[in-house]
């Protein structure tokens, strides 16, 4: 028996966090952006449909895609935006059912920003867990540990959906303004109410916080 787990939750709430713990219980955890990331490169899938759609300037010099000139193009466009993750969004999908399907693991996450808004929750998840963190934590976050300034790490913020409609939409959430102490209780919290068929078949016990 295979559980699948949907974590989410926008830009900077720390789900790293979560996931890491995670990972220390014994879950596979797929991150979908790493997923992304991959199929995005030279003689991947996705790099000749976004190099069409945006242009070789996007292209740096050692023939990769330039994330970061892409990245200010798409989140000061919404369209761009859109026409981005057209192309990225079912070959992101396609690759991640395959690693579900190969994990050996009882558990398995996977992490997406846009799992929603993807529809990919509803195929995936057993129980869908949304990382929180209010605004402020978000962009001071950006500014100090990402080295965005202000202005760019707002324009990220403001070009996620609504943080709002995720939680609403949520099985789990776990609170990630606190220590690492509190985020690690409530992780636990989620994972003993994880069927113990599923658990049991990591081989691992969960370590108590």
């Amino acid at each position: 028996m295979k559980y699948v787990i949907g974590v989410t939750g926008n830009i900077a709430t720390g789900k790293s966090t979560v996931l890491d713990i995670l990972r220390e219980l014994g879950a596979h955890v797929i991150d979908a952006d790493a997923v992304t990331r991959r199929i995005m490169r030279r003689g991947e899938p996705a790099f000749d449909q976004i190099v069409a759609a945006f242009g070789p300037q996007i292209v740096d010099a050692g023939g990769e895609l330039d994330r970061g000139a892409l990245g200010r193009r798409v989140f000061a466009d919404p369209v761009a935006l859109r026409t981005l993750e057209r192309i990225v969004h079912p070959l992101t999908l396609a690759a991640i059912r395959r690693e579900i399907d190969a994990s050996t693991a009882g558990v398995v996450v996977v992490e997406a920003i846009k799992l929603i808004e993807s529809g990919f929750a509803d195929e995936v998840g057993d129980s869908l867990w949304v990382v929180d963190a209010p605004a402020e934590v978000q962009l001071q976050r950006l500014v100090e540990r990402r080295g965005m300034s202000r202005e760019e790490a707002l324009q990220r913020i403001a070009a996620q959906p609504p943080q709002a409609e995720k939680l609403l939409q949520a099985d789990v959430v776990i609170e990630n303004a606190g220590s690492l102490e509190e985020t690690r209780r409530q992780v636990y919290e989620a994972w003993v109410r994880i069927p113990p068929q599923c658990r049991s078949a990591l081989g691992t016990r969960p370590v108590e916080p």
